[in-house]
């Protein structure tokens, strides 16, 4: 249940269970969606139209069951930057970001992979990137954010909308990623402390950049539908609005999700975000069971590592303990 209450900006002790939702949610919505990336609308509805029937971590295009991608690599390496550096280290940061990369991993975005290859300094690559292609919008920054946003959250809005900012930057020049991931960072926030993140939309939008301002608030309106989107689902504008709308509009974790990745498009990642929201939301309870029995994430460039439900539950308490400790 979500409080209609404001969020203070100061909360106390993070409920756990709404921190691992936020983390493992993130994780399930990437690897329930990876083998329907780039699909129809409604192809997950057709292959599996009524929910609790089980079944749908099917995986299919390259991905084994319960398998996570991209999205939720990059989420971990930057939660374990977090905690191994004590705070934001935006050059052990990309340093891990490029290692992964260089472990050739089954998938990995496009503008993503050019700033990694590019060989250019941590704080320059995806300036440098964006200068020459003009394409830094992408919904990349938006898909790692879950363990970030739980780790900032007990710091208040400022500084998780700043801390998002400065890691969507590493890999995307645009400042609309940048704003995007902000705009997370803080709903998740808001919903950690068990209060409605939508009713905050207006004073949150009221945080974002004057020239991003106006395009985020059309997708976060209450109005908005994905039909509506004049970009494919990959960027960064109709990906947010997606997850808004998927929470808006549904009653309990799966039915967000399940929305999300019918959407069609760019699903993983889709479905990921839905899942941070919806996560923090209504916490790991609201998690089904036999969504994250199967769940794995192997770990590109780190060993034969592979995390599973235990290893990020433990991941997502160390977030919120150790985000809260910034404070005393």
């Amino acid at each position: 249940m979500i409080d209609s209450a404001a969020a203070p900006d100061r909360p106390g002790p993070l409920p756990l269970h709404r921190a691992v939702g936020c983390v493992v949610g993130s994780a399930v919505g990437d690897a329930l969606g990876a083998p329907f990336e780039f699909g129809p609308e409604g192809a997950f509805r057709e292959r599996f139209p009524s929910a609790g029937h089980g079944g749908e971590m099917c995986g299919g295009g390259g991905w084994d069951p319960g398998e996570a991608t991209d999205d939720t690599q990059m989420a971990v390496l930057v939660g374990e930057s977090l905690l191994e550096c004590g705070g934001l280290e935006p050059a052990d940061v990309f340093r891990r970001f490029r290692r992964w990369a260089a472990a050739d991993p089954k998938d990995i975005g496009l503008q993503t992979e050019a700033v990694l290859s590019s060989g250019d300094p941590w704080d320059t690559a995806a300036a440098l990137h964006f200068q020459t292609s003009q394409r830094g919008a992408g919904n990349g920054s938006l898909m790692r954010a879950a363990t970030s946003a739980v780790y900032f959250a007990p710091q208040g809005r400022t500084a998780t909308m700043d801390a998002a900012r400065r890691l969507a930057a590493l890999t995307h020049g645009d400042r609309a990623a940048w704003e995007g991931t902000a705009v997370l960072h803080e709903l998740v926030r808001i919903a950690l402390t068990g209060a409605d993140p939508l009713p905050a939309l207006p004073e949150i939008l009221a945080e974002v950049h004057p020239d991003h301002r106006e395009r985020y608030a059309v997708v976060l309106a209450p109005d908005w539908h994905p039909d509506l989107a004049s970009e494919f689902n990959g960027a960064v504008w109709p990906c947010l609005g997606s997850a808004v709308w998927a929470l808006r509009t549904s009653s309990g974790f799966e039915e967000a999700v399940r929305a999300a990745v019918d959407l069609g498009g760019d699903t993983d990642t889709v479905a990921a975000v839905t899942g941070a929201l919806a996560g923090a939301v209504h916490g790991i309870d609201g998690v089904p069971r036999r969504w994250t029995a199967a769940l794995h994430v192997p770990l590109p460039g780190s060993g034969d590592r592979v995390l599973r439900l235990p290893e990020l539950t433990e991941l997502a308490g160390r977030l919120a303990e150790s985000g809260q400790a910034l404070l005393r």
